[in-house]
């Protein structure tokens, strides 16, 4: 993604979400993309003789850089991945964990635009110096986390639930938006990816990663974002779109407490007793 205020007109925009689904060589030897699929799903179907039954969620983390998030996703990620090759000496293994956090100030670009932003492109996502600027390998374009939004990285082996991808993705669209119907607000899915307020109002943003069905990034929900850090950009390769949030919306709530209720959402969504832990 360009800068609104230094774009070229011939450089091409592209596709995809804030995290752009898409499976590693490991699962499907090509990168596939589910998040426009996830509609298609007709419900999800569990496989009740490997299904975990509990679902941990990890309290909070604040004021936390991307890079030091990326690394707490990371060692969960490997953790699931190594008891899966055999390389724990546990029979039983991880647990399904939600990451919940709330980070400093970043825009981060996908691998499409990695290398390939100008300097100036480089110093306007920086905000002068409010913000950092962080290239990435996931998919998708440039977008922005910070104070006042919930990210939630949800560690999972869809194998062991038995849920496709899209449904998967589904599940989660599904989360959010019973998470906001719980403070009155009515949103939906469109074409484009993420939850809606209405077809030109994007709360949050929704998308998988996949390494041997282990799931990692996950949904960006806008509780009292300022909004401004979105308009600075032309956010997931939607010019013609903006981006909203719960407070502007009317509701005074924290992102602390909105992590609890997805939480919960989640549990229901996947059958499972909800573990709070620090």
């Amino acid at each position: 993604m360009i800068p609104r205020a230094v774009r070229s007109s011939s450089r091409p925009w592209g596709s995809g979400g804030v995290f752009s689904t898409h499976y590693t060589r490991s699962i499907a030897r090509q990168i596939r993309f589910y998040t426009a699929e996830a509609a298609s799903c007709g419900g999800v179907q569990f496989n009740y003789s490997t299904k975990p039954t509990k679902l941990q969620t990890v309290a909070l983390m604040s004021g936390i850089n991307y890079q030091d998030a990326g690394e707490n996703m990371e060692k969960h990620v490997r953790r699931a991945l190594d008891f899966k090759a055999g390389k724990l000496d546990q029979s039983e293994p991880p647990l399904p964990t939600l990451l919940n956090f709330e980070m400093d100030p970043v825009y981060t670009c996908g691998r499409r635009e990695r290398g390939k932003l100008s300097s100036a492109e480089i110093e306007h996502f920086k905000a002068d110096g409010r913000a950092q600027f962080v290239e990435t390998f996931r998919g998708g374009q440039t977008t922005f986390h910070g104070p006042g939004q919930l990210v939630v990285y949800p560690i999972l082996d869809l194998r062991a639930f038995g849920i496709p991808p899209k449904c998967y993705v589904s599940l989660l669209e599904k989360s959010i938006i019973n998470t906001l119907a719980r403070y009155g607000i009515d949103s939906k899915t469109t074409q484009d990816t993420g939850v809606w307020i209405n077809d030109q109002e994007k709360i949050a943003a929704i998308g998988i990663h996949c390494r041997r069905n282990v799931t990692s990034h996950g949904i960006a929900l806008n509780i009292n974002t300022d909004t401004w850090w979105f308009d600075r950009i032309v956010a997931c390769g939607l010019p013609d779109k903006s981006t909203t949030s719960m407070a502007n919306l009317g509701v005074k709530t924290t992102v602390n407490e909105v992590a609890r209720v997805f939480s919960q959402e989640m549990a229901k969504a996947l059958e499972c007793e909800l573990h709070f832990i620090n």
